[in-house]
C-alpha cells in the first residue's frame, strides 16, 4: 500500500485558525437570516426560527461546560412509581454509570428521570424539560440547577438528547421513550449520528424489551424491513450492571470518530497490534469501499482538539451503509489484545 494513500485526505481549511472558520459559519448564518426576510416569511414561521434559534444557543452555553465528559441520556415512563422494580433498576444503573465518570441526561420529570437522576446524584445530572400545557415541572433532584435546560419544541430537545449522550438507554415507557428508541436507531442505522451504546433495560425477569424485540423480529427483519446486521445496533439487558458494563466496554479501546473526506477515521485510546489489524481487514473487508486499513496519527484538521490529537487512529474507506458490521467491528477492537 503506497505510504501517501491518504494524504488527499488533508483539507485545505485545516491551516484556517478556527476564529476565522467560525466567523464563516456565522456569516453564513447572518446571509440566512436577512434571506428569510427577502423570501417574506411569516411572522409566525420567524417566530419558530427565533424561538429554536435561542434554546439552541443556551444548550450550546450549558453543554459546553462539560464537553469532555461522557453522557448517557435515559428514557422512561414519568408514571413508574417509586415501588417499581424498574424504578430501582433505573437507580442503581444511573449509581453505576455515574460511578464509571458519566453524567446522565433526563428529561427532568417524575419517574424513571427522577430515579435516573437519584441514582447519578444533582452535581452528575442534566434535566431537559419540556413545556407542555399541562406544565411538567422538574423533579426535585434537578429543579433549579443550572443544568436544567426548558424547551418549547420537542425537535430541539432531542437533538441535543442525541447529540450530547455517548449512549441512550431506555427503560419501560409510553410513546414517548419508543419516539426517542426509534430515532436513535435511525440515526444509528442511517449513520446521522456516530455510533453509541443503546439499551433496553429492563427489571430482572422482566418481559417489556424482551416482547418488543420478538416484534422486530417477527414482523420488521423476517418481512426485510432491516438487515440482520441492524438487530447489532442495540442491545436488550434486563440488569443495572449488565447495561453499564455494555456502555463502558464500548469505550474500552475505541474512542469516537469521525469522517475526514472520504474516510472514517477511528480514534483509539491505543495502537492495534499489526497481525490484529490484518485480521480486521479479512473479517470486514465487506464494509469497506476501497483499500485496507492503515493506523497512523492525528490528520492536520484534527489537531486543534488537544483531547484527541494524541489518540492513534484507524482510517479506511467505509462504504457507509453497513453500520450494523461497523459497530461489530468496534465491538471485536474493544477485545483487541494489548
Amino acid at each position: 500500500m503506497p505510504p501517501d494513500m491518504f494524504a488527499k485526505s488533508d483539507v485545505p481549511t485545516s491551516e484556517i485558525p478556527s476564529n476565522q472558520r467560525a466567523q464563516r459559519y456565522i456569516d453564513d448564518l447572518t446571509a440566512t437570516a436577512n434571506a428569510l426576510l427577502a423570501d417574506g416569511t411569516s411572522i409566525g414561521d420567524l417566530k419558530i426560527v427565533t424561538a429554536a434559534l435561542r434554546e439552541m444557543r443556551e444548550a450550546f452555553r450549558v453543554f459546553a461546560q462539560y464537553r469532555h465528559v461522557r453522557k448517557v441520556s435515559a428514557f422512561g415512563s414519568a408514571r413508574t412509581g417509586e415501588s417499581d422494580p424498574v424504578y430501582r433498576v433505573a437507580e442503581r444503573f444511573a449509581r453505576l454509570i455515574a460511578d464509571a465518570g458519566f453524567m446522565v441526561i433526563t428529561g427532568a420529570g417524575p419517574g424513571v428521570m427522577e430515579a435516573c437522576q437519584r441514582g447519578a446524584g444533582r452535581e452528575r445530572s442534566f434535566g431537559i424539560n419540556i413545556n407542555l400545557p399541562a406544565e411538567q415541572q422538574a423533579n426535585p433532584v434537578i429543579h433549579g440547577d443550572p443544568k436544567l435546560l426548558s424547551f418549547k419544541y420537542f425537535f430541539t430537545r432531542k437533538l441535543f438528547f442525541i447529540k450530547e449522550a455517548h449512549a441512550v438507554v431506555l427503560f419501560p415507557g409510553g410513546f414517548g421513550t419508543h419516539d426517542e428508541g426509534f430515532e436513535t436507531l435511525t440515526l444509528l442505522q442511517t449513520g446521522k449520528t456516530q455510533l453509541i451504546p443503546l439499551v433496553l433495560l429492563d427489571s430482572p425477569r422482566g418481559t417489556y424489551w424482551k416482547t418488543w424485540q420478538r416484534y422486530v423480529e417477527d414482523h420488521i427483519l423476517r418481512r426485510g424491513m432491516i438487515s440482520p446486521q441492524d438487530l447489532a445496533l442495540y442491545k436488550v439487558a434486563d440488569s443495572a450492571e449488565e447495561a453499564a458494563q455494555e456502555i463502558t466496554s464500548f469505550y474500552r479501546v475505541y474512542h469516537s470518530s469521525r469522517y475526514v473526506r472520504d474516510l472514517l477515521v477511528l480514534r483509539l485510546q491505543r495502537r492495534l497490534p499489526n497481525a490484529f489489524v490484518a485480521d480486521l481487514a479479512k473479517e470486514f473487508r465487506d464494509i469497506v469501499q476501497s483499500g485496507g486499513f492503515v493506523q497512523r496519527d492525528a490528520f492536520p484538521i484534527e489537531r486543534d482538539d488537544a483531547e484527541v490529537r494524541h489518540l492513534p487512529r484507524l482510517a479506511f474507506h467505509f462504504n457507509r451503509v453497513s453500520f450494523g458490521r461497523l459497530r461489530l467491528m468496534i465491538n471485536r477492537i474493544n477485545d483487541a489484545p494489548v
